[in-house]
Order: structure tokens, then sequence, then C-alpha cells
């Protein structure tokens, strides 16, 4: 049994239909990368498996359980955590205060904030600092570490390496083993196709709500994955 499941997913946003019929699999212990432009469907896919959303026809699994009509917090409780798109950290808040909000649902498991400092030791120095005052790639450190103070089983992480310099994003993926090694699953939206396409162990790629591609990174030429991205 996979660890997530979607069959057959429409979700929609009032009458704009934004996913097509979307089937797809993601098994324990693995990291999946979402690809595909602007537009093609990526976030939606992951705001329906965290609950922002709900899809009008098809269904999501969670380790075989029916969660499409389970609210949000719910889905946290079971072990689904969110890094969205733009970070959102808290920005009144200090980055130790961020973190222990990341906590609230008090899930059992590796992750403590002495965990994320060892994870990510660029923020410890900042942890009396506020949120709002930290760089792009500070805060998108800070936000995937609140996500894993959640102990996640998933992990949903949408454009991870958006407006982030070379080197934080290289730091970032370098922090993707030891989240597999205490227990997650990572699943990742990106547009930067070359370098999670050298970290995932499968990958979908979207164009306009379908999936155009999907298997293992090394069963596909750059030429079939630039075709399935672009549509030509």
């Amino acid at each position: 049994m996979s660890l997530l499941e979607i069959e057959n997913a429409s979700v929609f946003y009032e009458d704009f239909q934004a996913l097509y019929d979307i089937s797809l699999k993601v098994e324990e212990g693995e990291i999946f990368a979402c690809i595909g432009a602007n537009g093609a469907g990526k976030s939606t896919m992951l705001k329906t498996i965290a609950g922002v959303l709900v899809p009008r026809r098809g269904r999501i699994l969670f380790d075989g359980q029916p969660i499409d009509h389970m609210p949000t917090h719910q889905r946290v409780e079971l072990g689904i955590s969110s890094v969205p798109e733009g970070r959102r950290v808290f920005p009144s808040l200090t980055v130790h205060e961020n973190l222990l909000m990341g906590a609230y649902r008090n899930r059992k498991g590796p992750w403590t904030v002495d965990a994320i400092y060892e994870l990510f030791p660029l923020l410890k120095p900042l942890r009396r600092r506020q949120a709002a005052g930290l760089s792009g790639g500070e805060q998108q450190a800070l936000a995937i570490g609140r996500a894993l103070m959640a102990n996640p089983r998933l992990i949903l992480m949408d454009e991870v390496s958006l407006g982030l310099a070379p080197v934080v994003i290289k730091r970032i993926y370098e922090a993707f083993p030891t989240l597999i090694k205490n227990g997650c699953t990572i699943l990742v939206v990106e547009q930067d196709v070359q370098h999670v396409l050298t970290v995932a162990d499968h990958v979908a790629c979207f164009l306009e709500g379908r999936i155009s591609l999907m298997g293992k990174p090394g069963d596909f030429t750059p030429e079939q994955i630039t075709a399935a991205y672009f549509g030509v």
C-alpha cells in the first residue's frame, strides 16, 4: 500500500477546472517531484492533499484511509505537513516561536527544536530574531523546520527554491536525505527541474491540469522532459 494515493482527482476553483482526473502514488520514504510551468496545477494538487481544496471528483488516500473530506488540522494529526509557496512564516514571531508553532499538535517523533537547529545551523544564532528580518533563504529553512516540528510522515513542499540563491538551494536539498532517514516522505513541487531531478525517486510533469509524463527521472531523456513540460 502506498503512503499517498490520488485517484482520478478533478479539482475546481468555482467554475474553473484546475486539475483533470489526476492519479499518482507516493511510496513511503521516497522523494516525489512534481514539475511543470506556472499554472500547470502543481500547487493546486498540494492544496488538495493538505485540505485547502476538496476534489469534486475522485479521492485521496493517506496510508489507505480516505482523507478528501477531512479537515486540514486532522490531516496534520495523521502526519501531513506543508511548506507553502512564499514560505508564510509568522513575521512578528521569533525564529524559535515559529518553530514552536509547528509543534502545536504534539505529534511524537524525532523532530525537536534542537534537531531543527542541527539540521539548519544558520537558524540557531537567529533564534530570537523576528522572522520578518530574515533573508529569503533563512525564511525557507525556518518554514521547513516549522513543518518538520509537526513530525510528519509526509511533507509537502511548494516551490522550495523559488527566489533563492543557488548556494541556498543546494543547502536545502542537502537536508533532504536527513528528512528521509528520520521517517519523512517528501512530495516537492518545483520549477527548478535540473536540481530536483538529481534527488527525486519519481517525477510527474504537469501540463494544463493533467499529468503529461510520470516515472523515474532516469527513464526519460532531457528532450522528453522538455516536451512534457512545454507540451511540444
